[in-house]
């Protein structure tokens, strides 16, 4: 019987420090020895990979992550009769420094249930056009929690509040509501790293920025399709995607869909 064809899926998402994305789901097929410039992020949803990293046997099980360094040869292969079905998401390094090269030779494959449905998350962020914001800030805190693991800092205590960094982001979002802004850019304007935005934010608020942003551009709709404006118009002039993201996310936060909240109104 012959092998189920590859399935496979590449892009490259507007997200600072994404270099690329991609899923497949391979039966047959066994990637001989190579090397990337880039981090590779993998998580195996179904099956299992073994494969060959500076000279040692390695296997990623469902529940791992596995960080492969840039510049070292590795090869791999389905270990289970079905093969298996991956997500990867290729790094540079403004998101995980070359220094982390040796320790992520020695321990490529991390067992850490959050850490692993947090790599989920972002895969499900970079799967849906105008959520980048999402991604990005999702993606900030897997880099933490990955160099944590490769200084051996898991346990590491938790950082202290700064609600004066959480309301300086709250300011430069509210005056961005339809032009967005990267956590990179905030970065840049408040001095501050993308991590320590995203846990002063939420530790001042109890919502993550991307959140924040998008409630802020929903509630901006609600005004617009109230004033009569098509959903097509408003997602446009809030900062959406396309009119699927805002229907998206507005079904989300206010239980039905633009067009019928605009249909509703007297």
């Amino acid at each position: 019987m012959a092998a189920d064809p590859p399935e496979v899926s590449a892009w490259r998402p507007r997200v600072p420090g994404v270099v690329e994305v991609f899923h497949a789901h391979f039966t047959e097929y066994a990637y001989p020895m190579h090397v990337h410039d880039a981090w590779t992020l993998l998580i195996v949803d179904d099956g299992a990979v073994r494969y060959d990293l500076d000279r040692h046997e390695h296997g990623t099980p469902h529940d791992t992550v596995t960080l492969l360094p840039p510049h070292v040869p590795h090869n791999g292969a389905p270990a289970t009769p079905d093969g298996f079905r991956k997500r990867v998401v290729y790094l540079d390094s403004s998101r995980l420094g070359e220094e982390l090269i040796g320790r992520a030779v020695d321990t490529p494959d991390l067992r850490d249930p959050l850490l692993r449905r947090r790599v989920g998350q972002v895969h499900a962020a970079l799967a849906r056009p105008g959520d980048e914001l999402e991604a990005e800030s999702r993606l900030t805190l897997v880099g933490e929690r990955l160099r944590d693991h490769l200084r051996r800092r898991t346990d590491a205590p938790a950082p202290r509040p700064d609600p004066v960094l959480g309301r300086r982001l709250r300011e430069l979002l509210d005056a961005r509501v339809a032009d967005g802004v990267s956590l990179e850019e905030a970065g840049r304007l408040l001095h501050a790293h993308p991590a320590h935005l995203v846990r002063a934010f939420s530790g001042a608020y109890g919502i993550a920025p991307h959140q924040y942003l998008m409630s802020r551009r929903v509630g901006r709709a609600r005004r617009l399709l109230l004033d009569g404006l098509a959903p097509g118009e408003v997602a446009s002039a809030t900062g959406f995607y396309d009119q699927a993201h805002l229907t998206r996310h507005f079904k989300r936060l206010v239980g039905v869909t633009p067009g019928r909240y605009r249909s509703s109104s007297r």
